[in-house]
């Protein structure tokens, strides 16, 4: 089952050495979950929704690319600078938050540096019930 994703989800690259989390910014429309503020496909900004993931390894990325040349060939990784310049892939049309289909934690958001970005931990967590019982 899908969960909706909120600022603070965890989330993780493919081309990355570990993970970030996603920002949401308040605006005057802003949808609440948990007291958090909700994210929508939309929220796919580098440096503002979608932070560095350490290091990048792949070789689409120019820096990488530039100093594995220098390398004579040896795979040099540096810094993450997310290029995620479309919106996520898979969210709820059904649910607008901000006026865009809401996140989920099966979304999936691509950097121009061939990672694939995503949702490791939405932040919802799973409520636990007890049965009910009957007193005679």
């Amino acid at each position: 089952m899908a969960h909706y994703v909120h600022s603070g989800a965890k989330l993780k690259c493919s081309m990355g050495s570990s993970q970030s989390s996603l920002g949401v910014l308040p605006t005057a429309n802003s949808v609440k979950l948990c007291n958090k503020l909700m994210a929508n496909i939309m929220d796919h900004k580098s440096m503002i929704n979608i932070k560095p993931f350490g290091q990048c390894k792949s070789l689409a990325n120019p820096t990488v690319a530039a100093a594995t040349a220098a390398a004579s060939g040896k795979l040099q990784e540096m810094p993450c600078i997310p290029a995620t310049t479309v919106p996520w892939l898979n969210g709820n049309a059904n649910v607008l938050v901000k006026e865009h289909p809401a996140l989920m934690d099966n979304s999936k958001c691509m950097c121009m540096w061939v990672g694939t970005i995503e949702v490791t931990d939405s932040g919802q967590k799973e409520v636990q019930t007890t049965s009910a019982k009957t007193l005679a």
